[in-house]
């Protein structure tokens, strides 16, 4: 792979003393092959290239560079968090890329005043990626996450009254035995419904009729999406601060630049960069994690 820098090209004998050349002069060394600097090295290089992050503008060559090669230098985090999850079956290469996902979102969010060990954030978010990718691809139709949970809870007891009882237990038997309702019971049953899908193009009879089911259902209303969406934004919307909403409405409502909005409102273009980014990254969290 090729890079430009600024700083001259660092092997791995040579780390070290780039490390402490580069602080001095505020520039960053030029690593040839990220992917195959060491653990100790790339945590030594990873707090250089953070602090140096810092100080530079988003967008710019030596951001990227800076961005691009902290994100390289760590895919052994990715690679170390994948290994547990090998007995899933799972290509490698699918975890590696929802695994990168999740650095690249530690990168974006990790700040060097608090005093913590990337590897301390990084390795939650990327198992994090992991798992959300296992929840939403085992499920043939997504259903919440207790539901995901009561589905397992409610096969477990079944299995057990089953056996004691000779029969497949009723819906008060496996209520009682969980200690919940009989009402949730239901809707985990339900829910459960949703682990495997039937094709729309299945024919509903076996007696030669070729009618399907994706012949007695209506078109999909795309619009109906995006009213949900809305529809679950807005309370989330109505509890930020004034001035993050504010700049949500500069930046999307009268689609100005962040040069534009730091003016309007006295910050620096990289300011309003963080704070549109910490926005936006709050609320995608929050609409992925509501129900």
């Amino acid at each position: 792979m090729i890079r430009t820098a600024p700083a001259p090209v660092v092997t791995q004998t040579s780390i070290s003393d780039a490390r402490v050349e580069s602080a001095s002069q505020a520039t960053l060394p030029f690593i040839e092959s990220p992917e195959t600097v060491t653990p100790a090295d790339a945590r030594e290089l990873t707090r250089l290239f953070f602090q140096r992050l810092e100080t530079l503008e988003e967008g710019t060559h030596e951001y990227q560079y800076a961005r691009n090669t902290l994100i390289e230098m760590n895919l052994s985090l990715v690679r170390y968090a994948a290994r547990r999850f090998r007995s899933r079956g799972d290509e490698m290469d699918d975890l590696m890329q929802v695994g990168t996902i999740g650095l690249i979102k530690a990168i974006d969010r990790y700040e060097l005043s608090r005093e913590v060990e990337f590897t301390t954030l990084a390795i939650p978010y990327i198992t994090g990626e992991m798992k959300r990718f296992f929840r939403d691809t085992t499920w043939d139709v997504r259903v919440p996450r207790r539901l995901q949970e009561l589905r397992v809870e409610l096969a477990r007891a079944n299995e057990h009254l089953s056996n004691e009882l000779g029969r497949d237990a009723k819906v008060c038997e496996l209520a009682a035995h969980l200690e919940i309702t009989e009402g949730e019971v239901v809707e985990g049953q339900v829910a459960a419904n949703g682990y495997n899908a039937t094709s729309i193009d299945t024919p509903l009879h076996t007696d030669g009729d070729e009618a399907a089911l994706a012949d007695l259902i209506g078109e999909r209303d795309e619009d109906m999406d995006l009213f949900e969406d809305l529809h679950a934004l807005k309370p989330l919307l109505e509890r930020l601060a004034d001035r993050d909403r504010q700049i949500l409405e500069m930046r999307f409502g009268q689609e100005m630049t962040q040069s534009q909005i730091g003016a309007a409102l006295g910050l620096s273009q990289m300011h309003v960069s963080r704070l549109l980014t910490r926005c936006l990254n709050h609320l995608r969290t929050e609409m992925l994690t509501t129900d």
